[in-house]
């Protein structure tokens, strides 16, 4: 399965106030691994930032003018998220600026969703945590994922981390490599765990075990016996 992970800044948060996408950063997942194709683009918006915005991502109109319009490098865009399933967090907002950037040339009704299937991360993370914050920042802090270098929102590295916590949401898996292919032979938590004890097991280095103190034995035990009392004495493990 072909996934696309993307992100956009935009001149300012209204579509309908002819706001325009000022980047894009897309991350290409072929079966929930990173191949390691990207694609990321800076566009002249043809307008003036809002100060709102610019203070979210630090680019200005002055700093965009010399970038190539929307008109000359959509066909490049969509040629890349062909097909994929786009995962976009708040994706309503994302999705309604790229058509509104598609029908500029000339499409009234051109549509993402036509050549493209949408995940929206921040209706699955409602679901999934209901009455929680669920903002791109909050799930890294959730599922302990690297933000630190997120000082400004920008649409690569905004999507670079949401590929991370998408991951992390739908599968746990806690380590995601990028690179070439060689770079993808990724392996479950548990698994690199065992290898790192047997590889230094085997080099003579010791393994740290961390035993139980005995306020933790007690409350382990007290629990054992509240578990056995509710169950009139049937648990397993009194009766082996």
């Amino acid at each position: 399965m072909r996934q696309v992970v993307l992100d956009t800044e935009t001149t300012g948060l209204e579509v309908d106030k002819d706001h325009r996408i000022i980047e894009i950063g897309c991350i290409e997942m072929l079966h929930r691994r990173v191949t390691g194709r990207s694609y990321h683009q800076y566009l002249n918006p043809e307008r003036d930032v809002d100060v709102g915005a610019q203070q979210v991502h630090g680019l200005s109109r002055e700093r965009l003018s010399p970038e190539p319009k929307f008109a000359e490098i959509a066909a490049q865009f969509l040629e890349f998220i062909q097909g994929a399933e786009l995962i976009i967090h708040n994706a309503p907002f994302d999705v309604a600026f790229l058509n509104a950037e598609l029908r500029r040339l000339g499409d009234a009704a051109a549509d993402v969703a036509a050549s493209c299937s949408v995940l929206d991360t921040l209706l699955l993370a409602r679901k999934m945590h209901p009455g929680q914050r669920n903002n791109l920042d909050a799930l890294c802090k959730r599922y302990g994922v690297d933000n630190s270098q997120r000082d400004l929102h920008g649409a690569l590295l905004d999507a670079r981390i949401l590929a991370d916590v998408y991951l992390a949401m739908t599968g746990g898996q806690v380590k995601l490599v990028w690179g070439t292919d060689a770079d993808l032979e990724q392996e479950p938590f548990a698994a690199q765990s065992a290898r790192s004890a047997a590889s230094g097991a085997a080099e003579g280095r010791r393994v740290p075990i961390v035993h139980a103190s005995e306020e933790e034995l007690l409350a382990h035990e007290q629990a054992l016996q509240r578990l056995d009392k509710a169950s009139n004495g049937q648990t397993v493990w009194r009766r082996l």
